[in-house]
């Protein structure tokens, strides 16, 4: 069985951006899905002095492990000051130092949510042009805009906005 990994760009215990990333991995069929937390991977800012003098936190090494041992990578990046949370930052910029590549040709379905119109559409687009620099497989987008008016019980209740998401819940789904 395939296995993908789900995450937000952002350490929030109510992220939102959690929440899409948890609902877009459900619809995806005969997958095992992993929620990763970025909490789990906290650590110092990064440096190249404190790499030089410490190497690689043992979190760093974990989170590329999590993408090495995955088919599939779902995040929806939480937008703040119209780029990444210092939180996902910090995680991204450690990880590439263990792994260039650090997503690996991976299949990824980019999304990002705000509570705003714009639906995360900075980030989004920050990370669309950033991403395969990084060996990202960006195979899918999606932006949810409006997060509170159009999600509800841990779905989308927009029927235009869920259909927008299926169709690129399929198109990662036929990349696995």
């Amino acid at each position: 069985m395939k296995k993908i990994i789900a995450l937000a760009g952002s350490n929030s215990s109510t992220s939102i951006n959690e929440q899409l990333a948890t609902y877009a991995s459900s619809l995806v069929d005969n997958v095992k899905v992993k929620v990763l937390d970025l909490n789990d991977f906290e650590m110092p800012i990064y440096s190249s002095d404190r790499e030089n003098e410490s190497g690689h936190p043992n979190e760093a090494v974990a989170f590329v492990d999590e993408i090495r041992g995955a088919d599939g990578i779902i995040i929806s990046l939480a937008e703040y000051n119209g780029a990444y949370s210092g939180a996902f930052k910090n995680i991204f910029d450690w990880a590439s130092r263990v792994e260039q590549k650090t997503f690996l040709g991976k299949p990824m379905l980019l999304m990002a949510s705000s509570p705003g119109g714009r639906g995360g559409a900075s980030v989004l687009e920050m990370a669309s042009e950033r991403f395969p620099r990084h060996d990202a497989n960006i195979v899918g987008k999606f932006s949810l805009p409006s997060f509170y008016d159009n999600f509800k019980d841990g779905k989308i209740i927009n029927e235009d906005l869920n259909n927008d998401l299926l169709e690129e819940v399929n198109q990662f789904q036929e990349s696995l």
